[in-house]
């Protein structure tokens, strides 16, 4: 049931991919991770625990991604803040792997929300 949708979900990314500016990209990033720790979200509230492992381990991945895109050499203060907020995001979804803490996951998507706010802002501003 889940098949048809999860092929439409695929093509729709790689269609946004092939079309995406690297800024862009970093959006379809945060809109993967988003949709992901919604996910997460889910699978704890309804006691999937193996799916919920399987969706923090992804948006686990998808912030390493985000990390280390990230220019140390020309971001300046920046670059350090964000890298150090991401750094607290995956700390936290260690804990809400352990805790089960929908409030974790909250925090975290509330955060990065706001990252991803940014990132649009920039979009925006450079198209």
């Amino acid at each position: 049931m889940n098949d048809g949708y999860d092929s439409y979900r695929a093509i729709d990314l790689d269609t946004q991919v092939s079309c995406a500016s690297p800024y862009q990209l970093v959006l379809v990033l945060f809109d993967g991770l988003l949709d992901e720790l919604s996910r997460a979200r889910g699978h704890i509230e309804t006691r999937h625990y193996d799916l919920k492992g399987q969706s923090l381990e992804k948006c686990m991945n998808i912030i390493n991604a985000l990390n280390s895109t990230l220019d140390h050499e020309q971001g300046g203060e920046l670059v350090i803040s964000l890298s150090r907020l991401y750094d607290y995001c995956l700390h936290r979804l260690v804990e809400v792997s352990a805790s089960l803490s929908i409030s974790g996951i909250d925090e975290v998507m509330h955060l990065l929300e706001q990252i991803r706010e940014g990132w649009e802002g920039v979009n925006v501003a450079r198209s």
